[in-house]
This record gives structure tokens, C-alpha cells and sequence, in this order.
């Protein structure tokens, strides 16, 4: 069989169980589901990999990858196998150099839509436009900008851990497109600097900063005090969006839960939604019959 024969002619090993692995979102299909993340997926899917490749999603779904940690440059992970200690995955993608991050920085200070897109979470495709402009690559494009290794037995490279990895990064940057940039080498403070969004730009000028709001007072006695007086709450009622707090944080780094995040997210949020919906009418109603029993 084709599986005999890659593995040397014995069959494939089969891997430990791992409790509070990192699971993929995805549960069948693709990885990624914007644009960046299907192009850094199509790199690893280039290789050929065959069989591997199809073990690597399974590891990646099932909870194989122990640990991922990202830095500018590198990516390096523990992945479960066969054997009682994990192999350990390094990744390593040639940074830009900081004059070239300048160049793309001052193209991109054009276009406002730019920065206003990546603070959303989104990146325009046109931004490879600015990179090729600048003969420069967002995603690793020759040979010598990447590089893999792994400390399993399997001669092949990538192995099956390395695409493991490979697809869990995938769905990171789905989640976070700036840390493609920090993969890049260059952090996300350092970013919107260049693009002219930086935390020093709120305070160029000192007469523009409101001043500070009075501390809340110390004393329950007077904390409590401020809430004596009846607040007007206006109409209440269901908010359109369910979950936007969790929504706006974006999903957790490397999620290692058996459920999807947002959508579990968004179920709690929608039925605590109801009881304090519930609640606040009961309290209505209850105000209501004592200001005519009064």
C-alpha cells in the first residue's frame, strides 16, 4: 500500500493521547477563512507532501501540538507522537530588515484604508500590491526565507508535525493579522507607528488630553452614595449584536477548548441576555404596583 511505502515499508506509528492540546477551529475542510491565512496554508501545501500533509491535519484537529510559541522570526512548538516526549517544530521565516519596514511604513501612510482595515482585524490584499512595489515579499518567497526542522525520526521535511503547526499558525493569523508582520519582525506597536496610529499620536499635543476623571471615592459609604438618587435606564432591550465584547477581543490565542470559542460565547451572552431582559421587566412591573399602591 502507498502508506507502507512512504513510511519505509511499516506501517504508520500511532500517536499519543493528549489531554488540553491546541485544537483547530476548523473541524473539516480548509484552514483560514480570510485571504492572508489561505496564502500562508498554500505555502505548506506546495511542498507535496502527501499523506503527511493529511496527518498533519488530523494532528492539528485532534490536539497533537502541546504548545506554540511565536516570536519575531521563529515559531517553535511541542508536538505529540508516538513516542513518550513531544518533537519539537522550529520554524524560521528571515525577518525584514528595519530600512525596509521604513519604505513599506511610508507607502503605506497613503492610504488611510490601510491602517483603519488592519486596526478592524483586516488586511486589503492590495497591501502585497505595496510590498512587490517596494521588491519586497509579506509572505516568505524564496527558499532561503524559510526553513523548518523537526526532531522526529521521519526524514521527510516538512513532516507531519511541522504541517500540524503549520495549520494551527494558519488559523492565528486569521485571527490576528499582525502577528504575520510580527512572524515579519516587526511588533504591532512598532507597526502602527509607521502607519501614524501609535499611542504617541493621541498625545502630540499636550492642551488636546482631557483631564483626569476625580477617583472614585474609597468609602462604601460614599461610593454608594453617588447611586442614592433613581437613574432614568431607559428602554430596555436585547443588544443587536450578541457577545460583542468577546467579538471584539477576538478569539483566544491557540484554544485548546473541545467547544468553539465565539460560537459558545455567543450562545452564554444571548440566554444572559434574556434572564437580565426577564429580570428588568419583573422589575418594572414591580415598581409600577407600588407607585399606584402608594
Amino acid at each position: 500500500m502507498a502508506w507502507y511505502r512512504e513510511y519505509g515499508g511499516f506501517p504508520p506509528s500511532q500517536a499519543r493521547e493528549v489531554k488540553g492540546g491546541i485544537k483547530s477551529q476548523s473541524r473539516r475542510g480548509g484552514f483560514g477563512q480570510n485571504w492572508w491565512a489561505k496564502r500562508w496554508v498554500e505555502l505548506i501545501e506546495s511542498f507535496g507532501l502527501g499523506a503527511r500533509l493529511t496527518r498533519g491535519r488530523a494532528y492539528a484537529r485532534k490536539g497533537q501540538v502541546v504548545s506554540i510559541q511565536m516570536e519575531k522570526g521563529c515559531i517553535s512548538a511541542k508536538v505529540q507522537g508516538s513516542r513518550a516526549k513531544p518533537y519539537t517544530v522550529t520554524m524560521r521565516v528571515k525577518p525584514l530588515e528595519a530600512d525596509a519596514w521604513g519604505t513599506i511604513g511610508h507607502a503605506l501612510r497613503k492610504e488611510a484604508l490601510f491602517s483603519a482595515a488592519l486596526l478592524s482585524g483586516q488586511m486589503p490584499q492590495q497591501i502585497e500590491e505595496i510590498f512587490k512595489k517596494a521588491k519586497l515579499s509579506l509572505f516568505p518567497a524564496k527558499k532561503d526565507d524559510f526553513t523548518t526542522d523537526c526532531s522526529c525520526p521521519d526524514g521527510s521535511n516538512p513532516c507531519k508535525h511541522i504541517a500540524a503547526v503549520y495549520y494551527l499558525v494558519a488559523e492565528e493569523f486569521d485571527r490576528d493579522p499582525f502577528l504575520l508582520f510580527k512572524l515579519r519582525g516587526i511588533e504591532r506597536e512598532a507597526l502602527l507607528e509607521l502607519l501614524g496610529t501609535g499611542a504617541n499620536d493621541a498625545e502630540a499635543d499636550p492642551d488636546d488630553r482631557q483631564e483626569e476623571a476625580e477617583p472614585l471615592p474609597c468609602d462604601p459609604a460614599q461610593f454608594w452614595g453617588h447611586c442614592a438618587t433613581p437613574i432614568e435606564l431607559g428602554a430596555v432591550m436585547l443588544p443587536a449584536v450578541a457577545a460583542a465584547l468577546p467579538r471584539r477581543l477576538g478569539g483566544i490565542p491557540f484554544w485548546r477548548g473541545n467547544e468553539e470559542f465565539m460560537g459558545t460565547m455567543v450562545d452564554v451572552y444571548g440566554a444572559a441576555s434574556d434572564v437580565g431582559l426577564n429580570c428588568t421587566i419583573g422589575c418594572n412591573i414591580v415598581g409600577k404596583t407600588t407607585t399606584q399602591a402608594e
